[in-house]
């Protein structure tokens, strides 16, 4: 069972930081192309959505393993 969260941990910190990259590699491109930056920003905000509904799911799972443990 430990080794299930460490892979779940290990799991939500990859998310996390794919997230954060994602972003910065949008900032950054912003800023080298002026011409895509609707695009850049569209693609922010989805990874901002992604980020959102994946630690909803997260907290979901959680919730649900304390309630039936």
């Amino acid at each position: 069972m430990e080794i299930l969260k460490e892979l779940a941990l290990a799991f939500i910190m990859l998310i996390r930081l794919g997230a954060v990259l994602r972003i910065v590699y949008c900032f950054i491109s912003m800023n080298s192309d002026e011409e895509k930056v609707s695009s850049y920003k569209r693609r922010i905000k989805n990874a901002i959505i992604f980020y959102i509904m994946a630690e909803c799911i997260w907290l979901i799972k959680d919730l649900a393993m304390s309630y039936y443990m």
